[in-house]
């Protein structure tokens, strides 16, 4: 049986191309740090390069998982696909381990952007879910 979808409000879809381009900066961010590339070392700090080296690998993992689910599950809210919203919570599971992480060792410098990744990783799960539940993504 298939479920209508319901025409989505203007606002769902500005929310999408948001979340879509905030992860794509997510997945730069990654790859950067993954590959060590000369812009990502330009935007660091020596300190911050010496740190990002010595993460344990399970953390990088998290990273990754962080960052691919959600821009995969912001592209599925533009698609207007019900997974979408499993990919988010996946994502935001994985935010939750890596930013906890730098809450709870002391090495993050930026706390308002760890604080900002966590909330803006929250709302998306909400914003899914609340698309799934008004049937605008099925």
């Amino acid at each position: 049986m298939t479920s209508l979808k319901e025409k989505p409000p203007f606002w769902f879809w500005v929310v999408s191309v948001i979340a879509l381009l905030w992860n794509i900066m997510g997945v730069d961010q990654y790859i950067g740090q993954a590959y060590k590339t000369d812009r990502w070392k330009a935007s660091m700090t020596t300190e911050q390069i010496e740190l990002a080296s010595t993460l344990p690998s399970w953390l990088t993992a998290a990273f990754a998982i962080a960052v691919f689910t959600a821009a995969i599950g912001s592209l599925g809210l533009l698609l207007r696909k019900k997974w979408a919203y499993s990919l988010l919570l996946i994502s935001f599971v994985a935010v939750i381990i890596q930013m906890g992480y730098f809450l709870f060792s002391g090495h993050s410098d930026n706390l308002g952007m760890t604080i900002s990744i966590i909330v803006f990783a929250a709302f998306l799960v909400w914003f899914s879910k609340k698309a799934v539940s008004k049937r605008w993504i099925t």
